[in-house]
């Protein structure tokens, strides 16, 4: 497994994962699927400004760039305090594995090194029960359930935080 940027022709790989029923039970419903190109190139002006870590899980296939999934850091306010946020997903058939862990892992060593991100949020779902087990394992601190306004929603979430400076 390697992680790459997103690029411009990941929109296929976006489809998969986000405007997907399934794929997004956890996260208020599928993205409208005509919006995803301007998402895409969004997110690919994003990482190219330097503001977020938007990463393609890419995994050995013998199709070659066989993208499973995607994590992503990007700057986020929690609770009136700067900070961050991070969130994966792995599409059906890659989940399982360990990517989504490994994939996370990988990115908070990557965003270890530069400290502006400093501390980072995760809110998975409470019925989630992978994510919050990822949360558990790669060492993030509980604290608690709370509501999560998000797409329109209100979410209940389990809400980790870890400190990347230390």
């Amino acid at each position: 497994m390697r992680l790459r940027d997103v690029q411009a022709d990941d929109v296929a790989a976006y489809v998969r994962m986000r405007c997907d029923p399934a794929m997004t039970a956890h996260l208020g419903g599928p993205f409208p699927r005509d919006r995803v190109e301007a998402q895409v190139a969004r997110d690919v002006e994003l990482v190219a400004g330097g503001t977020s870590l938007i990463k393609m899980i890419v995994v050995d296939s013998p199709v070659p760039g066989t993208v499973a999934g995607t994590v992503t850091l990007w700057p986020h306010e929690v609770d009136g305090e700067p900070g961050a946020e991070i969130g994966w997903m792995v599409l059906p058939e890659h989940q399982g594995r360990g990517l989504a862990r490994r994939a996370v892992r990988s990115l908070l060593d990557l965003a270890g090194s530069d400290d502006r991100w400093g501390v980072v949020h995760a809110f998975p779902d409470v019925g989630n029960a992978p994510s919050n087990g990822i949360c558990r394992t790669l060492g993030f601190t509980s604290l608690g359930e709370r509501e999560w306004p998000f797409r329109g929603r209100v979410f209940r979430v389990h809400h980790w935080r870890i400190d990347l400076r230390g």
